[in-house]
């Protein structure tokens, strides 16, 4: 071969080379700076993970710190497809799984042997086995993972909310829901202090090895979380149990549509136990009624009946248009005004009597002539004192505020029949709290639920303040005397309430018999029982409402609610070490216990 012929061969392998060293370059640059984000991001996904963090939702206490809602100890089990490994060990642990955790293979299966997103090259690193395991079988379940050495599984502890009372405060307290991974809170206190019962979420990226453990100092990276704030109630346990208990037995006797009952400190507001029947279980809510779970508390309203005497009176008397000793003719029984006949409860007639004895009797017909001689703007502005058409201050949503006319939309029949509690309507708390400024001296005060709310971090508390509305509705110191001597006659002989008794103790209260608006007409066979007052009298301990929904076969505020109203002042006075006020006699000793 000539010279010229290896120099030609020479530049064309140079030319070669040198096209072949630019290209490389070339593809160097476009790898190395063009597309190094998008290269690198992919890669990191093949050694690094998301790792979700959420800290414990916050816990509700009675005012002891007696537990009424925790979170149990749980773990969620989850794997990651990629550290997994080929199909055989995903039949391997889909097996196992599905017949210890009692899951379907198939669905197992799948996502364990799913590695990238549909649609993309995105690699699955997370995906759920089982949520909610309890700590017994998931340690079980972990020991026989390292025995069968499986590979790629995730056990993350977790907390599930828990109601160890069962039924007890259900409705107040309320449930949660999950979706997903978010919370749905339904009703009572976990919906009200939702937001700072929630813990924080963070999310880690964190870098591990082939086989899935984490490097050295990864650990590090994994952001911090805050549990939620701890809520304490101003309800005592002990004593919802009390009437809890008492509940269920006059649901059981009169078998009633509903049946309340509330307990306030009248002095500074504090709700020591509020109870509703229907109720339901919230950790078995599979056949969970939904109107069991209804707060009927905060959000059914009533006509008051007979209980709504009082405030009316108590007003009058402090106005002077009556004094306790007033003779009113209560017209046998049988009033005509405005057209319409006002007849007594039960068709018991009073001739001429006191104030007085229409209080301890009951009368309708004197109440409202005392209604009548107040006039129209004196009887509203009472109603509006007492806290009638307006929110309790209690936190919890819908709070209902009742039905109450404007004067100026009153007919003629109005200025006799409000005075009597018919044809307006209120709600169990509006009502409670009305009877705590008949107890404490004319003070209306708000309603507390909620004493303190605490951070679990720092220990730091906040809490709610008592709140009582500026002046006093008595205008005369005497009015309150008046009005309470009255009301413990009720409870005495020849009063409506005689069963409300609590012997050893001075009771003051009033009885409600109502009769329920059915189609728009007042019914004569459905109504609302119902007994509100206070112990000792001179002294409240608390004030107690027990209402009955349509019980029966009676509907009498002294028959149903009264007894009832008894035995939890009885229990409740014995809980908290209320000496009697005079000596109980030998013979009814055990009666008293």
């Amino acid at each position: 071969m000539s010279r010229k012929y290896f120099i030609a061969r020479i530049i064309f392998v140079s030319v070669f080379f040198l096209f072949a060293l630019i290209g490389l370059i070339l593809r160097m640059y476009h790898i190395q700076i063009e597309s190094h984000e998008k290269l690198f991001a992919a890669a990191k996904k093949t050694y690094t993970s998301t790792i979700k963090k959420e800290g414990k939702r916050g816990e509700i206490y009675d005012m002891k710190g007696n537990l009424l809602v925790g979170n149990k100890p749980c773990v969620n089990i989850a794997a990651d497809p990629e550290a997994v490994g080929d199909k055989t060990k995903c039949m391997q642990i889909a097996d196992y799984f599905s017949k210890e955790l009692n899951l379907n293979f198939d669905d197992i299966y799948r996502r364990l042997s799913t590695k990238t997103a549909e649609g993309s090259d995105r690699i699955i690193r997370y995906v759920v086995i089982k949520k909610y395991v309890d700590l017994e079988t998931a340690e079980k379940i972990k020991k026989e993972v390292k025995t069968r050495k499986f590979k790629g599984l995730i056990f993350e502890d977790k907390t599930k909310r828990f109601y160890p009372k069962s039924k007890l405060l259900a409705n107040i307290l309320g449930f949660i829901n999950v979706n997903g991974n978010t919370v749905v809170p339904q009703g009572g206190i976990e919906n009200a202090v939702n937001i700072n019962m929630s813990p924080t979420k963070t999310v880690s990226t964190v870098a591990h090895g082939r086989k899935g453990g984490r490097f050295t100092g990864e650990e590090d990276k994994i952001k911090a979380v805050q549990d939620g704030n701890n809520v304490f109630l101003t309800i005592s346990e002990p004593i919802q149990m009390i009437v809890e208990d008492e509940l269920d037995k006059l649901m059981e006797k009169f078998n009633p549509d509903a049946a309340y009952a509330v307990m306030v400190d009248p002095y500074t507001g504090n709700i020591m136990a509020m109870a509703q029947r229907p109720s339901f279980d919230p950790n078995d809510r599979t056949n969970m009624d939904p109107k069991s779970w209804r707060n009927r508390i905060t959000e059914d309203t009533f006509d008051p009946g007979s209980i709504m005497k009082s405030t009316i009176v108590a007003a009058a008397l402090d106005m002077g248009f009556v004094t306790p000793s007033t003779m009113i003719d209560c017209e046998n029984g049988h009033w005509l005004f405005y057209g319409k006949v006002l007849g007594e409860a039960g068709g018991h007639g009073h001739k001429i009597i006191s104030v007085t004895e229409i209080i301890q009797k009951s009368s309708n017909v004197g109440t409202a002539k005392i209604g009548v001689m107040m006039g129209k703007a004196n009887v509203y502005k009472t109603m509006l004192d007492f806290g009638f058409g307006q929110k309790t201050g209690i936190p919890l949503n819908p709070e209902a505020v009742g039905r109450m006319r404007t004067p100026d939309k009153w007919d003629g029949l109005t200025i006799s029949r409000y005075p009597i509690g018919q044809g307006f309507t209120v709600t169990p708390l509006q009502m409670t709290r009305a009877y705590c400024a008949l107890a404490n001296g004319g003070k209306l005060i708000e309603l507390r639920l909620i004493d303190r709310q605490k951070n679990p971090a720092t220990g730091e508390e906040i809490r709610r303040e008592i709140i009582s509305r500026p002046g006093n509705i008595f205008k005369n110191r005497d009015t309150h005397k008046k009005i309470v001597d009255m009301l413990k006659l009720v409870t005495k002989k020849g009063g409506t309430a005689e069963k409300a008794a609590v012997k050893g103790y001075e009771v003051a209260g009033k009885t409600g018999t109502a009769q329920k608006l059915i189609n728009g007409v007042y019914s004569d066979s459905q109504g609302f029982a119902s007994f509100v007052g206070f112990v000792p009298a001179d002294n409240p301990a608390f004030v107690l409402l027990v209402t009955a929904d349509n019980p029966q076969p009676v509907h009498y505020g002294g028959l149903v609610a009264a007894p009832s109203f008894s035995r939890i002042a009885k229990n409740t006075l014995r809980f908290l070490n209320v000496a009697p006020e005079y000596e109980i006699p030998e013979d009814d000793e055990d009666d008293a216990l």
